[in-house]
């Protein structure tokens, strides 16, 4: 199978349905991109004219985002991506203010590898999840109040939008028990799935750090976006030429800066048209899922974004079951990870409960601005048709 992305638009019959991997990137930002390449190439951080040139675009790509956020310029970093960027809100508060870590079972593991670091030598708690997917609101508050009672500064990481289940969080009532309990914390959201579906200025009112990764918004591989809230202060992870208020060393990738403020943009403008027909598209592909028997919705839709679509199907495997669909044009993904050789359940879903041989058919098909009803259609038959075929493979 193969398949080629030009100008933003998909070819040779692939279904793609794999956006919270991915993104196709929207025209607007492969056009941001271009002068770049041959023309505006010279390092923003030079004095001479090409390089205030390249510095001028650094710095209007800046204010673009900062309007998105709705923030000041100045509380705007951009980084490599979304896991550099969560790396450095957790461990850069941890060596700065030598927090303590809190997060929930079932962040990306951006996240939590750096909480669980932390636990390692006491400096890092994770909390469990509801069978639903939120943070146990209990267990957050009485992690906090133990930290607050030895005096330790915690740094709470609670992720927007779950990457695998697509389960929206609650963040007002997060961060109320945060502020309440434990007044001095320092609150992180990872943010890199919430772009396409949520108010991201909503989200930045709420949280001290927010972060974001462009590809994940129709913008380029290895560029993000990191808001940093004034008067946080955050351990470099990076060192270097002082770039970004010596927050986050490195030449500038102007290049992708420039792409990212052109994805996030238009992606701010189009998201409450994108949402409601991608949501129609979700209950087109619902519909047709329910159909199959045997396929259980992972968490209801209006506790997720319309974005990510998570089934458990019984009596497949999802190795099996992603290879069929591959056969036939259509991309997904199934949310585990590969250990060992050996498929095995995510950890998001070990840690909201579900039985591991039902997570074993775990399907994650995620829509975006590119899928169409007919992409629905098509991938409504191939995987009806590929569900049947490994049942029959089994029946006694």
């Amino acid at each position: 199978m193969s398949g080629t992305v030009v100008a933003n638009h998909l070819v040779d019959g692939l279904v793609y349905l794999d956006h919270a991997a991915t993104t196709p990137m929207r025209a607007e930002a492969i056009a941001a991109m271009q002068p770049f390449h041959d023309q505006l190439f010279a390092n923003p951080s030079g004095s001479h004219r090409f390089a205030r040139e390249a510095r001028r675009i650094v710095d209007e790509s800046r204010d673009d985002v900062a309007d998105v956020l709705g923030c000041a310029p100045g509380e705007v970093i951009f980084t490599g991506g979304g896991t550099e960027g969560d790396n450095a809100a957790i461990l850069g508060a941890m060596r700065r203010n030598g927090a303590h870590a809190v997060c929930s079972a079932a962040e990306h593991h951006a996240v939590l590898h750096c909480v669980e670091h932390g636990a390692r030598t006491g400096h890092g708690t994770v909390v469990g999840v509801t069978a639903t997917g939120y943070v146990d609101i209990d267990q957050l508050s009485d992690a906090l109040a133990g930290l607050v009672a030895r005096d330790i500064v915690p740094v709470v990481s609670v992720m927007a939008v779950n990457n695998e289940v697509g389960t929206v969080t609650p963040m007002v009532d997060v961060v109320r028990v945060v502020r309440n309990v434990a007044p001095r914390a320092v609150i992180h959201t990872d943010a890199v799935q919430a772009a396409c579906w949520l108010d991201l200025a909503e989200l930045t009112t709420l949280v001290d750090i927010l972060t974001l990764s462009s590809h994940k918004f129709g913008g380029p591989k290895g560029a993000g976006v990191m808001y940093q809230r004034n008067g946080i202060h955050l351990e470099p992870l990076i060192l270097g030429g002082g770039q970004e208020r010596d927050r986050r060393s490195g030449t500038h990738n102007v290049a992708g800066i420039a792409a990212t403020s052109a994805a996030l943009r238009v992606t701010a403008t189009h998201r409450s048209a994108d949402f409601e027909r991608v949501e129609g598209l979700r209950h087109r592909l619902l519909v047709g899922l329910e159909a199959c028997g045997g396929v259980a919705v992972t968490i209801p839709p209006e506790a997720s974004v319309p974005g990510i679509v998570h089934v458990c199907v019984e009596g497949v495997e999802n190795e099996a079951l992603l290879y069929l669909l591959d056969e036939e044009g259509v991309c997904a993904s199934a949310a585990s990870a590969c250990a060992s050789g050996a498929m095995e359940p995510s950890h998001v879903l070990a840690a909201m409960g579900v039985p591991r041989q039902r997570a074993m058919g775990a399907l994650r098909l995620s829509l975006g601005h590119t899928t169409t009803e007919a992409d629905i259609d098509r991938a409504i038959v191939v995987i009806s048709a590929s569900i049947r075929r490994l049942r029959e493979r089994t029946r006694p």
